[in-house]
Formats: C-alpha cells, structure tokens, sequence
C-alpha cells in the first residue's frame, strides 16, 4: 500500500462500494426510505437552560416509567464535537434512558454550534462559564447541593478541570473515555496532534473556527479502510435486514452531523492538553486560576473502551493515580470509542454497573450539616453546605476553623483572603449562620 495515496485509493473504494449499496437499495423495497426517515435523540426531554448556543437538556426518570428516584441527578457533560444525541441514539441503546431507568434525573449539555462571533471562546469561557452555570442551574432546579458529573470524551477532559475548581459542586466525577495523559500513550489522536508534525493556531489563523469537515476528515483517515471502504460493504450485504439498515442509518446521521469548534478552546485544547500534557502534569491554567488536581477527592469513576483508538485506555488510566481520592473505580469494558455509547453489550452490562456505582453515591444523610450538641462553634468547616474539602483548606488558611467564624467573618475581606468569590462566599455564610 502506498502511503501517499492511501485516502485516495481508500476515497475510490468507498465511492465504487457506495454506488453497488446504492443500485442495491432500488431493488430492495423501502431501504432508502427507511434510511431518510430515521429518528435520533427521542427520549423526552426539557430545555431549562440556554446561554449564547447551549442548550441545558433535562430528562425525568418519570418518562421512561422509572419505579426509583435517586437523590442527586447526573450532569452529562458532551464535547465540543458532534452531537451529544450520540448519547440516545435509539431507544435500546440510550445511556439517557439506562441512567432514568435506574431512577436518575438527567440533565445534558448541548453546547450547540459556535458561529464566527465565537471564535474567541477559550477552555476558561467553557468550564469556568458555561460549566459552572449549567452546574448552579441543576442544582437550583433539582434543589441538591452537588452534582454527578459524567463527562464524555472531551467532556470528560473539561469535567476534570471543573471538579478541580469547583470541587464543592461535585459530588462524583464520572468519566468516560476521556483524554486525560498524553504522554507516549499511543493514542492516534496525540500523533495527530503532536508539535513536531500539527500547529493548531495555522488552522485557526485561517478559519476562525475549526470547521466541521476539516475534523471529520482527520477522523476518518484514522481508519480509512472501515471508515471509507467496509462499513458501505456491510451495508450492500445486508439492505434486506431492516434492524441493521436503521442502526446504520442512525450512526451516519449522526457521523454526517459535525460542528464547527471554537478556535481558541481547540487551540488550547490541542496545545495545553495534548502537546504539553498540563493537565496530567498537573500544570494547566484556566483564566490565571490552577487547575489543582490535588482538589479530585470526590469519587471517581472512569469508563473506557479497551479498544479505543482515539483516546486508548493508556491515555485514561493513569490520571487515577494523580489523584487524591480515596474512592477510584475503573471499568473497561470490550469495545471502542464510540461502541461505549451504542453497543448493545454495553448497554446490557456496562451501564447498569455505571449506574449502580452513581446510585451507591447518590444516598444524602438524613441530617450531615447538623451541628454537633447542637453548638455551632464545634460544626467543622466541612459541614457548612457548599464547603468541600478544598474551600475548608482555603479557609482555614485564612484563619477560619468553624461555622461560627465564618458567620463572625467579613465577607469581602475573606474572600479575598480565602480566594473565594465573594457571591459564593456570601452563600456559605448564609448557610453557616442558618447552622445557628
């Protein structure tokens, strides 16, 4: 095989197989029909929130005829490319509706298309911005003090800096094949990005933002032989199967619909995460605030693809031993990048287990914040709602030990001293002084 002609020649093939499956599908009746009238994302769903494109997606337990509720609802963080509806896909093969039927309300993030206005949006817009908002609206709406994360892919990436800043709003950070370690893992996408052979800001000097076809082309050159050649073969030999034209249906519609990504966050992205490796190294930095992995003390739960060739389970595994949490749990399982979402034996056995694992990180003691005897000058920091071990570490450097001194305390000046924004740090005061 050539190398310098293998997209071409693997372009031919597709073209030549697409035109047999086509000429097939008019003499297989309703074929081509049923690939145009395919439906995608159809669990129920609300829009509760919306900034500049996103939309804030919310799905109750009550719409799949859930016979449990859980305390604390899970926030799926997507990427940044594609759609999230990856997630529910159809209706047997929908993480959304495995996380509902096991009693969990729901809410997605649909970070929708940025246009040229956007360009400017960095990993600091998205995480500390965005993130953060969709993360306060949850918990308005649902009424919790924290959240579950489950970040995808990117998502995941991002969920780990937002865990690490905003440590008091998460409960447990669930991540799934997320790029997190690059450093010699193997993975295609760090070859592809790597310094010596990729400059992201040459992409983005020139379009803004980075179009959709530019990172689908990327893509599917990763594997051009399934991607270009086998997957039209299998179509052509099984158009009479019915079941297998829909889910193939289903995929490329959403294969076929990319979106743009904003030029500074993929810049970033690249350089930061992939190139310099900041995360994992524990040196990357969001608006001048660090990204302080010593902060991912809540649960953690990693789901990967033992097959993924975008981000290998090398580029996953070892965050866990960057971390200080006392609670990690790895589970992979025998599939590929996107085989975690729609395989059907990952919904079988793969999901049940993940949301079994949330459940049993869901529960809320009856009365945590209870001072103890009663005396709001012995409650610990930790036991003011909205005060995580991070925050407590701030504030006691600050002077601060107990409920009772933060209700004593000014304010604006702690803030400042504690490095804690002062609206929130108005809301912790609140909540120590109703401890009286």
């Amino acid at each position: 095989m050539n190398p310098f002609t293998v997209g071409l020649d693997a372009q031919r093939r597709a073209v030549e197989a697409a035109t047999e499956a086509t000429e097939r599908a008019t003499d297989a009746p309703g074929a081509g029909a049923r690939i145009e009238a395919v439906e995608v994302g159809e669990t129920p769903n609300e829009v509760v929130y919306e900034e500049n494109k996103l939309a804030l997606r919310r799905y109750t337990p009550e719409s799949v005829g859930a016979e449990t509720t859980q305390d604390v609802p899970i926030l799926v963080v997507y990427a940044l490319i594609n759609r999230p509806y990856i997630l529910d896909l159809q209706p047997d093969r929908s993480v959304i509706r495995r996380l509902l039927e096991a009693g969990f309300e729901v809410y997605m993030i649909d970070w929708g298309e940025p246009s040229q206005l956007d360009t400017s949006l960095s990993l600091s817009d998205y995480v500390l911005r965005y993130l953060d908002n969709c993360v306060d609206e949850v918990r308005l709406d649902a009424d919790v003090d924290d959240v579950h994360l489950l970040g995808y892919c990117m998502g995941g990436t991002m969920s780990v800096m937002y865990a690490a800043l905003r440590p008091e709003k998460t409960r447990t950070l669930g991540l799934m094949a997320a790029g997190l370690c690059f450093a010699g893992t193997g993975g295609v996408l760090e070859t592809w990005g790597s310094e010596e052979f990729y400059d992201p800001a040459a992409v983005t000097d020139a379009f803004g933002n980075v179009p959709a076809e530019f990172l689908d082309v990327g893509f599917e050159l990763m594997d051009p032989v399934n991607n270009y050649v086998r997957k039209y073969l299998n179509l052509y030999e099984n158009l009479d199967d019915e079941a297998f034209v829909e889910n193939f249906a289903r995929m490329e519609k959403w294969l076929d619909d990319g979106i743009d990504v904003a030029g500074a966050a993929y810049r970033e992205f690249i350089q930061d995460i992939y190139q310099e490796n900041a995360l994992y190294e524990n040196d990357l930095h969001l608006d001048g605030r660090h990204v302080d992995l010593a902060a991912v003390e809540m649960p953690v739960l990693q789901v990967i693809g033992e097959y993924d060739h975008l981000v290998p389970p090398a580029a996953s595994k070892p965050f866990n031993d960057r971390v200080p949490s006392d609670d990690v749990t790895t589970m992979e399982f025998a599939t590929g990048h996107i085989g975690l979402s729609v395989s059907s034996s990952s919904h079988a056995d793969l999901w049940p287990a993940v949301a079994d694992w949330y459940a049993e990180r869901s529960v809320t003691p009856d009365d945590e914040t209870a001072p103890p005897d009663g005396d709001p000058d012995a409650t610990d920091l930790t036991a003011v709602p909205g005060v995580g071990s991070a925050y407590a570490e701030r504030l006691r450097a600050a002077g601060v030990e107990t409920a009772s001194d933060l209700v004593d305390a000014d304010p604006v000046e702690l803030a400042d001293a504690a490095d804690v924004p002062e609206g929130r740090l108005r809301d912790i005061v609140g909540a120590a002084a109703d401890l009286d």
